[in-house]
């Protein structure tokens, strides 16, 4: 196991130095596209946060493909969003990044896109039950899908799976934990949770400072895994969109708190904060 010899604080200097001001040249094809793949019955809302949050942070398409019951929902909610449940193999070929888990599920059809995303060689961003499914393949089969251009954001618990270990072994030692994650699984992993960590190639390890208590509840991180795709395809690499991406999340987050409080602290309502803090503008 690597030695945590330097973890480097993630803090608003990151975000002017990864994310210039855009050329007035610019148009969406610069920007990459997004194909957000989740959303089972009964799950459609985790995909559609994703979604509408990759919108709001800058990438210059995103699509979702999800169960054909949560298409209208997806265009109320986000008509910038391009939504379908049909030819996904199209879809995936017009894609700059892939963001598969939220709300997949692990039964045939979720398993099936599943595999379809990892026969991909377009960067991936593998979140909630992609990380489940990936830790209950077996241990050979873990190594031949290893690869630099993933992104795996586990919590604790999907940790504790991928590890095969308790989720109490994961918080006794977080830093020890996430080296070990990327080490076994390669590419930049973030382990969310209080002081969330990433660890990239090359012993990269930075450290998060922001988030509260608030944010435990469901859809943060499927709005965490919409932000960082939309970094992604704007361009960052694995670590420096994991990190900037949970600054940015975290700190919307504080932003609301502070205003309202934690609890009842929404999933949702850190949205309308994310553009201003991209933007330099609070």
């Amino acid at each position: 196991m690597m030695s945590a010899t330097t973890i480097s604080p993630v803090t608003a200097h990151w975000l002017n130095r990864l994310l210039p001001a855009r050329s007035p040249q610019a148009h969406k094809g610069d920007f990459g596209h997004v194909l957000v793949i989740g959303g089972d019955h009964g799950y459609g809302g985790a995909a559609i946060m994703a979604a509408q949050s990759a919108v709001l942070c800058g990438a210059g398409l995103v699509s979702l493909f999800t169960r054909p019951e949560h298409v209208n929902a997806m265009l109320c909610r986000q008509p910038e969003v391009m939504v379908s449940y049909q030819h996904i193999n199209d879809m995936i070929t017009r894609a700059t990044v892939l963001l598969a888990g939220p709300g997949l599920g692990l039964h045939s059809w979720g398993t099936a896109l599943l595999a379809q995303a990892l026969a991909s060689d377009k960067p991936l961003l593998l979140d909630a039950d992609a990380l489940n499914y990936l830790a209950a393949i077996p241990a050979a089969e873990q190594q031949r899908l290893k690869r630099d251009s993933w992104l795996l954001t586990p919590h604790p618990g999907e940790a504790a799976r991928m590890l095969g270990c308790s989720s109490a072994d994961i918080q006794h030692d977080r830093v020890a934990a996430v080296q070990q994650l990327q080490q076994r699984f390669g590419g930049t992993v973030l382990l969310k949770g209080h002081a969330s960590l990433i660890a990239g190639p090359g012993q990269q390890l930075a450290r998060l400072d922001c988030g509260n208590p608030g944010m435990a509840g469901g859809g943060m991180g499927d709005v965490l895994s919409g932000i960082i795709a939309a970094l992604l395809a704007q361009g960052l690499t694995g670590f420096d969109a994991a990190a900037l991406g949970g600054y940015l999340h975290g700190t919307a987050a504080d932003q609301l708190a502070a205003v309202r409080g934690e609890r009842g602290l929404l999933a949702t309502a850190i949205l309308p904060h994310l553009q201003p803090l991209l933007n330099g503008k609070s």
